[in-house]
């Protein structure tokens, strides 16, 4: 298995990360795709590929949540430094929009500019991009399509919505699948509906850990669990069939 969307800079994992991949490595995961979402974390992030080089996959964006706090002088910055570092990446994300912490007309419009202006990042870049999205599926939707966007992986949709669906299928995107799908009856629904050749399994970790405790790569086991249930498929086959979809999404040559 292969955790396409993990956190791993995340000050969660400061006093153990090597025991943590140490672990992922033993119960058989292949991969790891962290994702920086904050410039403040890109030198950790950077730290972290290099020292677990073929195992540990980086992409990196702002995330939309902190559309507030990023200046106009910051986002060059950073970006500059996504491109001099360009090789090290393997997407550009998580980057979207977010209408559950921001409520302002005038930041959602600012966040919708920093998503395209994304969009543009990764074209330039010729690398995918992750998206992240809540309580807003359409316009996500609508940006993505109107920019005529290729390669996108949609981290934790969560939308079951027909018309969306048949979209995301007609657009040849992906959506990641973590452990909230064992509690929740929409994103069952929706993994129903989609095909095997558009999913891709998550964690989001260090969040959605059981029992309230912190959440780890290794249970990425569980929307693959789920996913074979839902679905009436041999786990294998989900866990292979994800695998390529990750391995192909993201470029990760050294891997399987």
């Amino acid at each position: 298995m292969i955790d396409a969307h993990c956190h791993l800079e995340s000050k969660e994992y400061a006093n153990d990360l090597e025991q943590v991949i140490e672990l992922c490595k033993k119960e058989g995961l292949k991969a790891l795709v962290s994702v920086c979402a904050h410039p403040k974390d890109f030198d950790r992030s950077l730290e972290i590929v290099e020292k677990y080089k073929n195992y540990v996959f980086l992409c990196a964006s702002i995330h939309p949540e902190f559309i507030k706090e990023i200046t106009a002088k910051q986002v060059d910055e950073y970006f500059d430094r996504l491109r001099e570092n360009k090789k090290k990446l393997v997407a550009v994300g998580e980057t979207g929009l977010d209408f559950w912490w921001v409520k302002e007309d005038s930041w959602r419009e600012k966040q919708k500019e920093l998503f395209v202006q994304h969009i543009e990042l990764a074209k330039e870049l010729k690398l995918p991009l992750v998206i992240h999205t809540r309580d807003v599926c359409e316009d996500v939707l609508k940006v993505l399509e109107q920019e005529d966007v290729k390669k996108s992986m949609l981290h934790m949709w969560g939308s079951k919505d027909k018309d969306h669906l048949k979209r995301i299928v007609e657009n040849n995107y992906f959506v990641s699948v973590g452990p909230v799908i064992a509690r929740s009856k929409e994103r069952k629904k929706m993994v129903r509906d989609l095909p095997l050749e558009n999913l891709m399994l998550e964690t989001d970790s260090p969040w959605f850990g059981e029992n309230g405790e912190r959440g780890l790569p290794t249970n990425v086991k569980i929307p693959c669990q789920k996913i074979a249930e839902v679905k009436n498929l041999d786990i294998n086959l989900v866990s292979n069939a994800t695998d390529k979809n990750a391995i192909e999404f993201f470029s990760l040559t050294e891997v399987g």
